[in-house]
C-alpha cells in the first residue's frame, strides 16, 4: 500500500509539458533587426516589404509582416483538383499533410509525384482542413474550405515532395467572412442583454435596502464598478506608432533558475524591429543554482556570430550576482549600468513580439508619462484547463482592466513581464525601492506594484495594448495557488500604500481606485452572508445572488469572444467559478499574512529560511514522538 502511495505521489509531481506555438525558425537568428550597414535587411524573404512601401503606415506594415509568419503544424488536408480544360470535372482527389501554415498560405507534403504534377496542371485547387487550437495564434482555430493556387513545387534532399500553396483569401479575411461577423453579432447582443439584466437586478436591490442597506449598497457599487471597467476599456485606444520616434531603450532581464526559457527570452529582446544604436539588452543573473548562467553565455556567444552587422558585443551583456539578493537588486544592478533614458523590465520567462519595443515607447512622447505597461498574453494557453482559464483572465485583466485605468492615465500596476519606465524616476526612488519595508518586514516581492506606486505618485502611467509579450503561466494548481497568494499579499500591501496619494489623482480614477480596493476585500464576507447566513437563517435559496455571479462571469467570457474570437472564451466562466470557490478565500489569509516575504513558487533566500524552519519544527515533533514511544511503548493501533 505504501509503495502505491509513493508511486501516485511521484506521478502527481511529474512535470507537465507545456504546449507552445511552434513558429517555423527563420534562417537568421535576428531576422527583424535593422542592419546598420544595410548589407542585409530585416525584410529578406518577406517580399521586399518595408515601412516606406506602406507610406509610413506602421500598423499596416506590422500586420503584413505578421501575416507571413509560419507555424509548424501536422494537419490532415483534403485536396480536390480541377483541370485546366475549362470543365468543372474533378481531375483528382487525395489527402496529404500540412507541415507549416501562415495566414497567407500552407505548405503541403504529398505522397507521389503524380499528385504534385496534378496540382501543377490544375485550374482550381480546393483545400479542406481544420486549424487545431494551439497550432496558430488564438482566434484562428476553425475549419477551412477554400481555394488556393500552387506557387512552388519542391523535392527535398530526403525525397519529400512539397507544394507551397497560396490561399485565395488570407485566413484573417476568411475568418472575418465565415465566423467573425457571426461572433461579433452574437457577442454584442449578449453583452447588451447581460449588462441590461445586471442593471435591472441592481435597481431591484434598492427595494430591499430596508432589510440590509450595506449589503445591497455593496452589490450596487460592485456591479457599477465592474461594468464601468468594460465601458472605459471600450473607449481605450493605444498610442499609434510614430516611425520617427525611437528613444534609447535598455532592456533588463532579471534571471533566477530559468534555464529552460532564458535563451528564448534573450533572443526575443534582441530580435526587435528597432534601431540597433538605440537598444541594449542586459541580463542580470541573481546567483542561479541551475544552468541559467551557462545558457545566458551560450546565447550571447551565438548572437555574436551576427556581430558584423548587429553590434551584439556592444549592446548585449550580462551580470552575475555574487550572492542571491532578490529580484529588485538584480533589476537595480542593470539600471545602474544602463546607457539609455528608457528602461524596460522583462521577466525571464516572457517573450517579446518583434514590434513590442517600438510600440511600448510611443506613450513617452508625453513628457509627463512615467511608466507604461505592455500587454501580456499566455504562451502556454493550450497546455490544460488551468492555463486556458489563465489565458482568458490575462486578456481581460490587460485589455479591459488596465485599458480602463489607462483611459485616466493611472494604471496601478505596470506588470513584470513587460513594462517601461523613465530611468531617472527609477534612480530617484532606487534606495526606497530596495529597502522597502511594511510592518517591519522587508518587501521581497511585488516589485512591479511597488515601483508603479513610486511612479504614479508624481507622474502618469499608461498601458499600450499593441506592445505584446507572452509569458509562461503555472500549469499545476499547487504552483498557481502559491503564485496567487503572493500576488494578493503584494496587492493588499501596495494598495494600502497607494491609498495615501491616489485621492489627489483625477476624480474618476481616485473613486474607482478606492472602490476597487474595498470590493475584493469585502467579497468573502458578502459571499458568506449570501450563500451561508441567509439560507440558514431565512430559509431562502440565494437565487438572485447566484444569477448575478453567473452573469458577471458570462460577461467576461463574452467580451473575450468579442475581442479575441477565441475558442477559449468559455474558460472565462470557469475561471470565475474557480475564483469564487477557491481563490476568493485566499483574501482573508492575505489579510493576516501579507507581511510574509516568501515567494512559494521558487527557492529564494526567504523561502529557504522558511523551509529550514519547517524542517526544524518537524524534527522537534519527531523527537517528541520518539520520547513518547519510549515512555509508553509502541502501542497497538
Amino acid at each position: 500500500m505504501l509503495s502505491k502511495k509513493k508511486e501516485t505521489k511521484k506521478k502527481n509531481t511529474a512535470p507537465i509539458e507545456d504546449i507552445l506555438l511552434q513558429q517555423k525558425p527563420d534562417r537568421r537568428m535576428l531576422s527583424y533587426v535593422p542592419d546598420k550597414q544595410q548589407v542585409r535587411n530585416n525584410v529578406d524573404r518577406r517580399g521586399g516589404k518595408t515601412l516606406e512601401s506602406f507610406e509610413g503606415k506602421a500598423d499596416d506594415y506590422i500586420k503584413s509582416i505578421q501575416s507571413g509568419i509560419r507555424y509548424q503544424v501536422d494537419y490532415k488536408v483534403k485536396v480536390k483538383v480541377k483541370g485546366k480544360d475549362g470543365k468543372k470535372k474533378i481531375a483528382g482527389k487525395f489527402t496529404c499533410k500540412g507541415v507549416d501554415i501562415s495566414s497567407t498560405g500552407i505548405l503541403l507534403q504529398v505522397e507521389t509525384q503524380a499528385q504534385q504534377q496534378m496540382m501543377q496542371n490544375a485550374d482550381k485547387i480546393h483545400l479542406d482542413f481544420e486549424i487545431i487550437p494551439g497550432s496558430m495564434p488564438e482566434g484562428y482555430e476553425m475549419k477551412v474550405k477554400q481555394t488556393a493556387k500552387l506557387v512552388r513545387a519542391i523535392k527535398t534532399q530526403d525525397n519529400k515532395l512539397l507544394c507551397g500553396m497560396e490561399f485565395h483569401k488570407t485566413l484573417a479575411e476568411y475568418a472575418t467572412r465565415r465566423k467573425d461577423g457571426y461572433m461579433l453579432t452574437v457577442a454584442s447582443l449578449m453583452i447588451f442583454f447581460i449588462s441590461a439584466f445586471i442593471m435591472l437586478m441592481r435597481a431591484e436591490s434598492v427595494i430591499y435596502f430596508k432589510f440590509n442597506k450595506w449589503l445591497y449598497l455593496y452589490s450596487i457599487i460592485a456591479a457599477a464598478f465592474l461594468l464601468s471597467r468594460y465601458l472605459f476599456g471600450a473607449f481605450y485606444r493605444p498610442v499609434p506608432i510614430d516611425k520617427d520616434y525611437t528613444p534609447g531603450v535598455t532592456v533588463i532581464i532579471p534571471c533566477f533558475n530559468e534555464e529552460e526559457w532564458i535563451h528564448r527570452t534573450i533572443l526575443s529582446c534582441v530580435n526587435q524591429d528597432y534601431p540597433i544604436d538605440k537598444l541594449e539588452v542586459i541580463v542580470v543573473d541573481d546567483h542561479s543554482n541551475d544552468r541559467s548562467v551557462e545558457k545566458i553565455q551560450e546565447t550571447i556567444e551565438k548572437l555574436k556570430a551576427e556581430d558584423e552587422h548587429y553590434e551584439i558585443a556592444k549592446r548585449v551583456s550580462y551580470i552575475v550576482q555574487p550572492v542571491n539578493k532578490g529580484k529588485r537588486d538584480a533589476l537595480c544592478e542593470g539600471v545602474k549600468v544602463a546607457q539609455h533614458e528608457l528602461i524596460v523590465f522583462v521577466d525571464s520567462d516572457s517573450f517579446l513580439d518583434p514590434f513590442a519595443i517600438r510600440n511600448l515607447v510611443q506613450p513617452f512622447k508625453d513628457p509627463k508619462m512615467g511608466g507604461v505597461a505592455g500587454r501580456t498574453d499566455v504562451a502556454n494557453t493550450y497546455t490544460n484547463a488551468l492555463t486556458k482559464m489563465q489565458s482568458v483572465r490575462y486578456y481581460i485583466a490587460f485589455r479591459v482592466m488596465k485599458a480602463a485605468e489607462a483611459y485616466f492615465d493611472g494604471v496601478t500596476c505596470l506588470s513584470g513581464p513587460l513594462s517601461c519606465y523613465r530611468r531617472e524616476i527609477i534612480m530617484d526612488n532606487m534606495d526606497n525601492w530596495l529597502n522597502q519595508k511594511f510592518l517591519g518586514q522587508k518587501a521581497t516581492f511585488g516589485d512591479d506594484r511597488a515601483m508603479t506606486n513610486f511612479v504614479l505618485e508624481h507622474h502618469r502611467t499608461s498601458y499600450q495594448d499593441t506592445a505584446i509579450c507572452s509569458t509562461i503561466v503555472p500549469n499545476k494548481h499547487k504552483v498557481f495557488l502559491k503564485q496567487q497568494m503572493r500576488w494578493k499579499r503584494s496587492w493588499l500591501r501596495e494598495s494600502i500604500m497607494a491609498g495615501k496619494f491616489m485621492w489627489h489623482k483625477e476624480p474618476f480614477m481616485a473613486v474607482f481606485f478606492y472602490i476597487g480596493l474595498i470590493v475584493p476585500v469585502a467579497a468573502p464576507v458578502v459571499v458568506l452572508y449570501n450563500l451561508v447566513y441567509v439560507p440558514i437563517t431565512q430559509r431562502i435559496f440565494p437565487t438572485t445572488f447566484l444569477v448575478g455571479l453567473l452573469l458577471m462571469s458570462l460577461i467576461m467570457s463574452v467580451v473575450q469572444l468579442l475581442l479575441r474570437r477565441s475558442s477559449t472564451w468559455i474558460y472565462g466562466m470557469l475561471f470565475c467559478i474557480y475564483y469564487e470557490a477557491v481563490l476568493l478565500w485566499q483574501m482573508p489569509v492575505a489579510w493576516v499574512t501579507f507581511w510574509k516575504s516568501t515567494w512559494g513558487t521558487r527557492m529564494t533566500p526567504e523561502d529557504l529560511k522558511e523551509q529550514e524552519k519547517k524542517k526544524k519544527k518537524g524534527e522537534r515533533k519527531g523527537g517528541v514522538k520518539d520520547e513518547q514511544t519510549k515512555a509508553h511503548g509502541p502501542g497497538t493501533a
